[in-house]
């Protein structure tokens, strides 16, 4: 079962939603709340995209940082 194609699937949606949901809340600790726009862009990137702005949004001091690291993806 852990061959099949659902099965990694599955898994693969739970790391995605997983990465989503703690980027989104460390983005809010680092800069305060994620205005909607923003967290539609967040959103729409890949569990990889979202690892990666887990690591940049250490840099980020305000909402203008995250704004510009969304348009360069």
């Amino acid at each position: 079962m852990r061959e099949s194609v659902i099965y990694q699937e599955i898994i693969e949606r739970g790391k995605r939603e997983e990465a989503l949901s703690f980027t989104l809340r460390l983005l809010t600790r680092r800069i305060g709340g994620v205005a909607p726009d923003l967290q539609t862009q967040i959103q729409n990137l890949t569990t990889s995209q979202l690892e990666e702005l887990g690591v940049a949004l250490l840099d980020f001091n305000n909402a203008d940082a995250l704004t510009a690291w969304l348009q360069n993806q």
